[in-house]
């Protein structure tokens, strides 16, 4: 590596850092200040924003605020609140299935925010340690997205795949990711189960009950969906998200069934499955307006619409500068890595990881690092396995969910921590994250090598 290429670098990381520093908008719109440096300072050649990832984010965005416009949000709510409150001893486990779970169907995180005050109210009135269940169920919030069909990070996978000549599909992640995942978040949530002083032997804890106006803080309100009236327009507009779903993941299957020497996808003129996922979801969003009155206005105020856009710009930024460093330096790059690929491919998930600490956004890392991965050699089946390693920036607790969830445990057990890193979120999410990747690199690379090979071209 020349000390030119060192510098850039510096470059690069340095707006990511201040980026993720001020949040939001900022990751996408400080990229822009980096990528200004390299082409107009540098002279490199600028590379190519992911237009393709980006066009799904949008669609898929839109009909998820829809839903949640039209009240359809609230009911899916209020279904996991009952299965909560009619088993309040397994919150600690059923809390983080439920976040997961809701961040899989509608593909966002941010979803969490309705229940997480549910899931501490539970835990704090059954005499259990809130930090328990919300330290796991916040991870299993963010851990989703590499497990849902219409999240970038999933679609940007399979998109880059294919082009690269690694031809798989939405299902054959999930059939990896799922698993993985569910299986890395209960060796978390198994973690948690005793983590921490019980209530009624933590000083702190009493010390705040003791206090008659904290004590009521604590205890006097309770958080709650259930007292919310769901219309039959919000139902039918949960019938409809669902729906599409079920027809982009169809769709998906149909590339995978072969008629002959081509897929059944190509047999009846698909088009593309990023061409597909747009129109249906931009066909579903324009149902929830017409037919489950979800009014525009709502749906582009809501904390999904808004999230969702904040996504796409720091993508935008991010994947764009990213492209254009490792585009100029691609063949040092394959010179001074292709040793260790070579050896130990599986090494891609600590990049992975490590990238994800500096950017809040798992679709950010897979259009960022995955064109690389592929141009150093590192095979389809290795990368997929891998794939919950994406998700790295809970090590550092700023992020909105981690953030809402400190705020929302009303008895001050989830906490950030005085030395940054001991937080709530770490032990949990190191434990996800480690577990899934390697259950993940199993089921790819050893226990299903044969199959998920095949789908390399």
């Amino acid at each position: 590596m020349t000390f030119l290429m060192i510098i850039e670098l510096l470059i690069v990381l340095a707006a990511l850092y201040v980026g993720s520093r001020y949040g939001s908008l900022a990751l996408g719109a400080i990229s822009g200040i980096g990528l200004a440096i390299l082409v107009f300072g540098f002279g490199l050649k600028p590379g190519t924003p992911p237009t393709d990832v980006i066009y799904i984010i949008i669609a898929a965005v839109t009909c998820a605020g829809t839903l949640q416009a039209s009240g359809g949000m609230d009911w899916m709510i209020q279904i996991a609140e009952k299965m909560l409150r009619k088993h309040p001893a397994h919150i600690t486990f059923l809390g983080p299935l439920v976040t997961f779970f809701l961040t899989v169907l509608v593909g966002t995180g941010h979803v969490v925010y309705t229940i997480m005050p549910i899931i501490c109210d539970i835990a704090l009135k059954k005499n259990i340690r809130p930090e328990r269940p919300c330290g796991v169920a916040s991870i299993a919030s963010q851990v989703g997205i590499t497990c849902s069909p219409i999240a970038a990070a999933v679609v940007a996978f399979v998109t880059i795949s294919n082009a690269n000549g690694y031809m798989v599909s939405i299902p054959q992640v999930l059939m990896v990711t799922i698993p993985a995942c569910v299986c890395g978040l209960m060796c978390a949530a198994l973690a948690s189960y005793k983590r921490g002083k019980d209530l009624d032997k933590d000083p702190a804890f009493l010390k705040r009950k003791a206090d008659p106006e904290m004590y009521a803080y604590m205890y006097g309100n309770s958080a709650t969906t259930l007292d919310k009236v769901i219309t039959r327009p919000a139902k039918a507009s949960v019938f409809v998200f669902l729906g599409s779903l079920l027809v982009i993941v169809g769709f998906a299957f149909c590339q995978m069934i072969h008629v002959g020497e081509q897929s059944l996808a190509d047999a009846i003129n698909l088009p593309k499955m990023n061409i597909c996922i747009q129109i249906i979801m931009l066909m579903a969003a324009a149902a929830n307006i017409m037919f489950c009155k979800a009014s525009p206005k709502k749906a582009v105020a809501g904390a999904v619409w808004q999230s969702g856009m904040v996504a796409v710009v720091a993508i935008y930024g991010i994947a764009w500068l990213a492209d254009t460093y490792f585009g100029n330096y691609m063949s040092e790059m394959k010179l001074m890595l292709s040793d260790l690929v070579t050896r130990a491919p599986w090494t891609i998930a600590f990049v992975f990881f490590l990238v994800s600490v500096l950017i809040n956004s798992q679709g950010a890392v897979v259009v960022a690092m995955l064109p690389l991965a592929y141009e150093l050699g590192i095979a389809g089946p290795v990368l997929l396995g891998v794939l919950p390693s994406v998700y790295g920036y809970f090590f550092i607790p700023n992020y909105p969910s981690d953030i809402a969830t400190v705020n929302f445990d009303r008895s001050g057990t989830t906490v950030i921590g005085k030395y940054l890193l001991n937080h709530s979120f770490m032990m949990p999410g190191l434990i996800s994250v480690t577990v899934s990747t390697i259950i993940g690199y199993l089921i790819t690379n050893v226990l299903f090598r044969g199959y998920f090979a095949s789908f390399i071209l």
